[in-house]
């Protein structure tokens, strides 16, 4: 009974998601750390591609400003976010198995956690020091269980993929980049740079960074649409990862560009170095100045 739900379920996946792939992603088990705009975006994409195992890990619950972007309706206010992301999966599939952690990815849990999964979806929040103290414990879980991971940051209209192949041997956290003295001492900004390749930021973002680099109780602003494009991409990396095939390293689509006229592309394209110059200046100020 099950495996004829399973392969009526996923029927339409057939031409386009190969027979190993599917096969890999009905045994798998995914654990998606942050259930909010970016790892939130991934559990209906991946539950509908056929993932019925998921480890879902949160600390927080809804509010109201999350709405404009996250998967959850004005009744989910105040709910645990990682709980009504696994209603949504039971909701599509209730033979799914869907495990909640509402302490987050701590020092006790995160290897754990991380040894019993297939691939790791990273969609740990980056605007405070403790999230970047949650996200460098996965990272390095994943380094010394050799877990592929996810993860994906959006910035105005742009939504930028980093994936990790931990399954290689003595790959280290974020491939050295970034070292948990620098999680513990860096400004939260300077991470963000050292996370994602300035070639990735879209103009806005380092608009708004550079106008907001001093303020310790910024909220940075997310969009819907960027969010909801790590669901998508994710899903289908994840599919590929599953089944052995290569995955590009770094991944981004920028929809504002994308949408754009090629007059505006070109404002853009010729703006960025002089913003990127101001805006790095004022960024390594800030980081002496701390």
């Amino acid at each position: 009974m099950l495996r004829e739900f399973y392969e009526e379920f996923t029927e339409r996946n057939r031409g386009f998601i190969s027979d190993r792939a599917q096969t890999e992603l009905s045994h798998a088990r995914i654990l998606i750390a942050g259930c909010g705009s970016t790892g939130g975006a991934a559990v209906e994409p991946l539950t509908r591609l056929g993932v019925q195992d998921f480890v879902l890990v949160d600390v927080g619950e809804f509010e109201l400003n999350n709405l404009n972007r996250q998967h959850a309706a004005f009744t989910d206010i105040g709910r645990h976010k990682a709980e009504v992301a696994a209603r949504r999966v039971m909701e599509i599939n209730p033979h799914a198995r869907v495990e909640v952690v509402t302490d987050g990815i701590t020092a006790d849990n995160a290897q754990e956690l991380v040894r019993r999964c297939s691939v790791v979806i990273d969609g740990v929040d980056v605007t405070e020091r403790a999230g970047w103290r949650a996200k460098y414990r996965l990272h390095e879980a994943a380094a010394r269980s050799r877990r592929p991971v996810l993860t994906g940051y959006d910035m105005a209209g742009t939504q930028y993929i980093r994936f990790y192949d931990y399954q290689k041997p003595g790959r280290r956290p974020f491939d050295g980049k970034i070292t948990s003295a620098m999680v513990d001492r860096a400004v939260v900004w300077s991470l963000l740079f050292k996370a994602i390749p300035v070639r990735f930021i879209p103009l806005e973002m380092l608009r708004n960074a550079r106008e907001h680099l001093g303020e310790t109780d910024y909220s940075v602003p997310q969009l819907v649409y960027a969010s909801l494009q790590f669901g998508a991409l994710s899903a289908r990396m994840t599919a590929e990862i599953l089944a052995g095939e290569p995955v590009r390293r770094h991944v981004m689509v920028d929809v504002h560009r994308a949408t754009r006229r090629a007059a505006g592309r070109w404002t853009a394209t010729v703006q960025r170095p002089f913003t990127l110059l101001g805006g790095l200046r004022e960024l390594a100020s800030v980081a002496r100045a701390r």
